[in-house]
C-alpha cells in the first residue's frame, strides 16, 4: 500500500501535485520570488519568526538572482529554476498557515512559536534555514532534475549546488556576527545555553546533508514505499533539530 504524503505530515494536499493545497499561484521566476517575499517582509511584525527566517531568505534569493545574471553557474537556467522550486516549498507553507492550515511537519516547529519573544531572531532565522534547507532542498534537487531530464548526478548539477554554498556560507557568517555582538550584552550563563542552541545548526553540513537526502530521494523514486520511509526521516531529523535551536533561553536585548 501507498502511503500518502498528507498521511505521514498529518497535511491538507493538492492530490494532483502531491503538495500543500494553496490559495494562490506560486511564483514562477525568481522576481516573481522576490516580489512575494518581500510582500510578506511588509505584511508581518518583524519580530515574528517567520519574518526573521523570510528576511533572510530575501537577502539569500537576491544574492542567488544577481550571480545566475552574472553567469557564476554552468547552468543557470537548471539552478534558477531549482530555487523557483525551493522557493516554492517555503511559500507554500506560509500560504497554509495564513490560512490557517497546518504545515508540514519539518516546518512546525518555526510556526508553532513564532509569536515567542524570548527566542532571538537568529534562532528564527536558522530554525527555517534548517527546514528549507534539510528538508526543502533535497525535494527541489529531485523536482527539478525530473522535470529538466537529467540526474544529481549528471554535470553540472552538483557543481553549481556547491557554488551556492559560498553564497550561504556569507550570509550566515553576517547574522552570526550581529548574533555575537548582541550576545556580549547578556549574563555568561544564559549566553551559554543560548550559543550551545544555536550551534546545533550548522550551514555547511546542512548543506551536505540535503545533497545526500536528494541523492536517497533520486534513488529511490520510482519506490514509493522507500521514497517515504526517506521523507519520514528526513522529517523527524529536522523536526528534532529546530526544536533545539529554538530552545528560549533568554530575551534579546531592545534594539
Amino acid at each position: 500500500m501507498t502511503i500518502r504524503r498528507s498521511e505521514l505530515f498529518g497535511i491538507r494536499t493538492d492530490p494532483s501535485r502531491g503538495r500543500l493545497a494553496v490559495t494562490t499561484q506560486l511564483p514562477a521566476t525568481i522576481d516573481e520570488v522576490i516580489s512575494r517575499m518581500e510582500q510578506i517582509d511588509r505584511e508581518l511584525d518583524p519580530h515574528d519568526g517567520v519574518a526573521c527566517f523570510n528576511r533572510v531568505y530575501l537577502k539569500v534569493t537576491k544574492l542567488v538572482k544577481q550571480h545566475v545574471t552574472e553567469g557564476t553557474f554552468k547552468d543557470g537556467a537548471f539552478l534558477e529554476r531549482m530555487d523557483v522550486i525551493f522557493a516554492g516549498h517555503y511559500l507554500q507553507n506560509v500560504e497554509a498557515a495564513k490560512a490557517g492550515r497546518q504545515v508540514e511537519g519539518s516546518w512546525q516547529p518555526l510556526f508553532d512559536v513564532r509569536g515567542n519573544r524570548v527566542i532571538w531572531p537568529i534562532q528564527f532565522a536558522l530554525a527555517g534555514m534548517n527546514a528549507h534547507i534539510n528538508h526543502d532542498l533535497a525535494l527541489a534537487v529531485v523536482e527539478t532534475c525530473q522535470e529538466r531530464g537529467t540526474a544529481p548526478e549528471n554535470p553540472p548539477v552538483h557543481e553549481d549546488f556547491e557554488k551556492v554554498n559560498d553564497l550561504l556560507a556569507s550570509v550566515e557568517a553576517e547574522i552570526r556576527a550581529e548574533f555575537e555582538l548582541q550576545l556580549v550584552k547578556v549574563a555568561t550563563a544564559p549566553a551559554e545555553q543560548l550559543k550551545h542552541a544555536v550551534s546545533a545548526f550548522s550551514m555547511s553540513t546542512a548543506r551536505e546533508v540535503a545533497w545526500f537526502n536528494a541523492t536517497q530521494l533520486w534513488n529511490a523514486r520510482n519506490n514509493p514505499m522507500k521514497y517515504q520511509i526517506v521523507l519520514t526521516g528526513m522529517v523527524g531529523s529536522v523536526n528534532a533539530t529546530s526544536r533545539v535551536i529554538l530552545v528560549p533561553v533568554i530575551p534579546p536585548p531592545a534594539a
